[in-house]
């Protein structure tokens, strides 16, 4: 969009200057018609810059306030992936699984602890006391995961978009990255920002911005590389 500005400017002081030639140069007869003309056309490129700054800046005040919808869903799957996978060794790709999870589960708070037990094996083998450490895991609670997660929030629609294409559902994938378990949540900006200016969406999908959501979805996870964050700036992050 700079560069169309840059272009506008720069055909409207071209302008200008061609009508101070005209005052200057052509016959007074022709002066008014050329005059009324060129002022004209100056009016028109003031109005097409005005439009394009404030379309934009209306277009990132509706962006922002849709991501932050996507964000703070998708930070609710996040955390309803890492309880899930606590209690059962993996990740998921159906929602209603996930909801049932957070409907029942209890995941239980765990410590680790070293202890020092006889070897019987090394004993035998030397003859002598040969002694062996190892870790054991307490189990010193459970937590509902209902209640202390998703306590008045309405995960039963944390699958929905919730802004811009109606009916719109976030892509759910599960797997392993070489025997690690995975996950991926995901929407097309396109999809987020259904009904507005089809070339700003493109520009959007292909921002690359410290304190922007980089390339052309809403992402938490990956299927790529062995990750629970999403890639939206800290500051759509409130609910984390």
């Amino acid at each position: 969009m700079l560069k169309v500005i840059l272009v506008v400017v720069a055909i409207i002081l071209l302008t200008i200057g061609i009508v101070w030639l005209i005052d200057k140069f052509v016959p007074k007869k022709m002066k008014p018609i050329l005059n009324l003309l060129l002022w004209g056309i100056i009016v028109y490129l003031g109005y097409i810059t005005f439009n394009s700054v404030y379309d934009e800046l209306r277009f990132n005040e509706i962006k922002d306030e849709r991501y932050q919808v996507v964000v703070d869903r998708l930070i609710d799957i996040q955390k309803a992936q890492v309880a899930y996978k606590q209690v059962n060794g993996e990740y998921t790709d159906k929602y209603e699984n996930l909801i049932k999870f957070i409907d029942s589960a209890q995941v239980p708070v765990t410590q680790r602890r070293d202890s020092t037990i006889l070897d019987e094996e090394q004993t035998r083998a030397f003859g002598v006391d040969m002694y062996k450490t190892i870790t054991l895991v307490d189990t010193l609670r459970y937590y509902s995961v209902k209640d202390s997660l998703f306590k008045d929030v309405d995960y039963r629609k944390m699958m929905d978009v919730g802004v811009g294409k109606p009916g719109a559902k976030f892509e759910l994938k599960a797997g392993k990255l070489d025997d690690i378990p995975v996950f991926e949540a995901s929407v097309d900006k396109s999809i987020v920002l259904d009904g507005e200016d089809k070339n700003l969406i493109s520009n959007e999908k292909q921002t690359v911005s410290v304190d922007g959501v980089n390339g052309p979805t809403i992402t938490v996870g990956s299927m790529n590389e062995v990750k629970t964050t999403g890639n939206w700036p800290k500051n759509f992050a409130k609910k984390e």
